[in-house]
């Protein structure tokens, strides 16, 4: 018999996935359901859902965006470190998730990526409740490799990425070490974050991020 759950079959992803992080009386419960098509290239660290758990709590590599090759988009969850759900949280298909020994990944409530989207944490990355993000997009908070003065010491060290509650960011932005988003602020599509931004509520975009407008919603 198949069960399907957003997109996602059941099948040996889920129960890997579910069985290696979490004990059996958790597991059996299916809080996390993951694609056949996804890679689980590393799973170490730990993972934390809080709160109850139930079955398809959280999906990993589910469903679709026309413009990406289907059978080709590939999800990979290469985590090492800690990983914390604090709600419901939707993973699309293509998406990579990628944590560093020592990292943390912190995933807000009503956290939802649609497609083909990058996050590599070595430090700390934190969203906030209610944020949806496009595809193709970009998050690091470090250089991956690093660049050391006249003495050897390293100048580039990996800076914690914040995002406040209600985020909409639009495909193709790139977000780097250090940056802040506040709650309610929509990012336009290409936009590259690398800095504090101070207002909420608030439009962005370019290279580098810029205000546009100030006192906005988004639905």
């Amino acid at each position: 018999m198949r069960l399907v759950k957003h997109a996602v079959r059941l099948d040996y992803n889920t129960f890997y996935f579910n069985f290696t992080y979490f004990k059996f009386q958790d597991a059996i419960k299916l809080p996390v359901l993951v694609s056949k098509n996804a890679i689980l290239k590393a799973t170490k660290g730990s993972v934390i859902i809080d709160g109850p758990l139930y079955y398809g709590r959280v999906v990993i590599g589910g469903g679709h965006v026309g413009i990406f090759d289907k059978r080709r988009s590939k999800t990979m969850w290469e985590v090492s470190g800690t990983v914390n759900f604090k709600g419901k949280a939707y993973i699309g298909r293509g998406s990579k998730i990628v944590v560093i020994k020592g990292g943390e990944l912190i995933f807000g409530d009503k956290f939802s990526i649609t497609a083909e989207t990058s996050i590599i944490a070595a430090k700390k990355i934190e969203f906030g409740s209610n944020c949806l993000l496009s595809w193709d997009i970009l998050i690091m908070d470090s250089d991956a490799h690093s660049i050391l003065n006249q003495i050897g010491d390293i100048i580039n060290a990996p800076k914690e990425i914040i995002f406040g509650d209600g985020i909409w960011m639009g495909c193709r932005c790139t977000v780097l070490k250090g940056a802040i988003i506040r709650s309610g602020d929509v990012i336009g599509a290409g936009t590259t974050v690398s800095r504090v931004l101070d207002e909420e509520n608030a439009l962005y975009a370019g290279v580098p991020a810029k205000l546009l407008k100030q006192n906005i919603s988004w639905r």
